[in-house]
């Protein structure tokens, strides 16, 4: 994505959008009436974010530059107890990553929650944790990846907004000397905690399908999505724009996964489809070639609605992953010349 054009878009409110097309005049499936998201209260300087591990592990010194820079932002920052912890793979016991995300959670004077990494761990302590104080007085909960899980859960259960972005393990080292891309989805995650209307667009791709669509925003990892089938944390998309990103899989592992979003009838009544990065894709072992592409697996899943669908949209795991909120409402809108996105 052209970084003028993002920087010109998300500090310019109001900017212009092309002219909406009706859903009518399009063919796009009639959403239904969404609630009013329920929106955590913006940031503001002096406030606190907290900084705790549901999954994997990770060290101090490598959340120095996340607290560098939020300090930088005017934020204080809290040290979780699971950073620095480590039980194999996860950033602490299950009962130590559930107790810090729970003390979060319970704790008046943080205002958002940044999970320090991803990896795998959510899941074993979703069930755990006790919502009742957070559902009260909501705070944002940022992270992607495995924070897919509490994404899912929250919008689920109590429709309060939350951001998917970048974690601390994502923050350059030196801010002023990383690249441009790396800069600005950084910096997105400040202006999207600070309450400015977030709109990105991305360059047109011949397999999108046009049209124009509005309706809370909802996503994250595929992988994360397809293994809450059937939970608690089960994502709900019933005329919701969905958003899925995906890396280090297999094509035939992802026909199986999106086989699964479409068996479940998880694409049926979207109102639009955002296809971000699917990166590093497994190549296929000899003699076993799947022989299609992510373009054809998402393509043929989705052919007989008539949404709007499009493709490399900036989040995922890749340099260009900017903050989307979760849970509020959008307006996507695919052209022949351009893709955006506006809150």
């Amino acid at each position: 994505m052209n970084r003028k054009h993002f920087l010109s878009s998300i500090l310019t409110a109001g900017a212009g959008l092309p002219a909406l097309q009706s859903l009518a005049a399009i063919g796009a499936a009639a959403a239904p009436a969404a609630k009013e998201p329920l929106v955590p209260p913006y940031l503001r300087p002096g406030d606190t974010i907290g900084i705790t591990c549901p999954a994997g592990y990770i060290k101090r010194d490598e959340i120095q530059a996340a607290i560098r820079i939020m300090e930088r932002w005017g934020f204080n920052i809290r040290i979780g107890k699971t950073v620095g912890a480590r039980d194999y793979s996860f950033g602490g016991t299950d009962t130590e990553r559930w107790q810090d995300m729970q003390a979060m959670l319970d704790d008046n004077n943080i205002k958002a929650i940044m999970c320090g990494r991803g990896g795998y761990g959510t899941a074993r302590i979703i069930d755990k944790l006790d919502f009742s104080k957070f559902r009260n007085k909501p705070k944002w909960v940022i992270g992607f990846s495995d924070a897919t899980v509490l994404h899912c859960h929250i919008s689920r259960h109590f429709g309060i907004a939350s951001l998917h972005s970048k974690m601390c393990n994502s923050f350059p080292d030196d801010f002023n000397k990383s690249e441009p891309i790396v800069q600005d989805t950084i910096m997105s995650i400040y202006q999207a905690l600070t309450g400015k209307k977030m709109q990105y667009s991305a360059a047109p791709d011949p397999n999108n399908r046009k049209g124009t669509a509005r309706g809370v925003l909802t996503g994250g990892n595929l992988s994360i999505i397809q293994s809450m089938s059937a939970t608690d944390s089960e994502i709900d998309t019933n005329g919701k724009i969905l958003f899925l990103e995906e890396v280090g899989e297999y094509l035939y592992s992802l026909d199986r996964m999106l086989g699964t979003l479409q068996r479940s009838h998880k694409l049926d009544n979207l109102a639009g489809l955002i296809i971000g990065g699917f990166n590093r894709i497994k190549p296929d072992d000899p003699g076993e070639e799947f022989g299609k592409s992510v373009y054809d697996l998402v393509l043929e899943k989705v052919k007989d609605f008539r949404y709007p669908v499009c493709f490399n949209f900036p989040v995922g795991h890749q340099k260009n992953n900017y903050a989307l909120k979760c849970g509020m409402m959008h307006t996507l809108s695919v052209d022949d010349n351009n893709v955006s996105l506006k809150e």
